[in-house]
């Protein structure tokens, strides 16, 4: 594997807060948590846990109230910053944005020429060699609407890599997809981060795929945000489907479910009291 070496996330103390109508909502609360260079974490938590906020917050999608994040030791998100999105930290969505009147190689290429990162020539060159690795060589010249859903993913995550961002934000880009498909998407992600090594934080509500993909899960408390407890999935890589029934994976399977059920029992006891208001 390509070993990184930028990419290195410090997440300090951050807390937002949300003033809908004036009401405040504490979202995430005094959160601080590290990403290593090259690393593969996942997010995990109950539903409005402020996964996707964290998230937000280091693509520069939206503000802090309280903290900081730092990328490579430069901060770049405070509550005294303006919002800075950046080529740097790239985000894949869990619904996907292709250009349909654009080929699939055309999507891949749009970004880097458009902002003068590369020439056409260039951008040819490495987004046939990305497709390749995603496994799409020979598709280069279809269009969105003639490929599957999971194709249209990996599509989505080549155009990210060509960027050759230090950072990649993956908010549940799997969660649509049928079980067979995930599968198979799961395969490439794996293979893509076996070959690029880049540092990867990956949203999701699937306990097994945080498993079987990430080197450390996050497990997140239920609203107001916080960290529960890491999970070091300490599997060998490269990984195949064949170490989703090794014992040690149903051991950290199980771990991630006791922690993640707790906070979903509390989630789900407000809930209920803020409908009985």
């Amino acid at each position: 594997m390509a070993r990184a070496t930028e990419g290195h996330v410090e997440i300090k103390g951050v807390t937002k807060i949300y003033e809908p109508l004036g009401v405040n909502v504490l979202a995430v609360a005094e959160c601080s948590m590290e990403i290593k260079p090259g690393e593969f974490l996942a997010i995990v938590g109950p539903s409005g846990c402020g996964k996707t906020t964290l998230l937000n917050m280091l693509a520069g999608f939206d503000t802090l109230s309280e903290g900081e994040i730092c990328v490579d030791g430069a901060c770049v998100a405070s509550p005294s910053m303006r919002l800075t999105p950046g080529p740097d930290r790239v985000v894949v969505f869990q619904l996907g944005a292709l250009f349909p009147w654009r080929t699939v190689l055309e999507n891949v290429c749009f970004g880097p020429i458009m902002q003068g990162a590369m020439s056409k020539k260039e951008a040819t060159e490495k987004g046939r060699e990305l497709l390749n690795i995603a496994g799409l060589d020979g598709f280069e010249d279809e269009y969105p609407m003639n490929i599957s859903s999971g194709m249209q993913r990996r599509v989505e995550i080549v155009r990210a890599l060509i960027n050759e961002p230090k950072i990649l934000l993956l908010d549940e880009p799997f969660r649509a997809l049928d079980a067979m498909t995930k599968s198979v998407m799961h395969k490439y992600l794996l293979d893509l981060f076996d070959m690029i090594g880049k540092t990867i934080m990956f949203i999701t509500h699937d306990l097994d795929e945080s498993i079987y993909l990430a080197d450390r899960v996050f497990v997140m408390t239920t609203r107001p945000g916080r960290l529960k407890k890491w999970i070091d999935v300490d599997l060998p890589r490269p990984r195949d489907i064949t170490v989703r029934v090794s014992e040690r994976f149903l051991e950290l399977r199980q771990e991630a479910i006791e922690a993640v059920h707790e906070e979903a029992l509390k989630a789900f006891e407000r809930g209920e009291r803020e409908l009985a208001k």
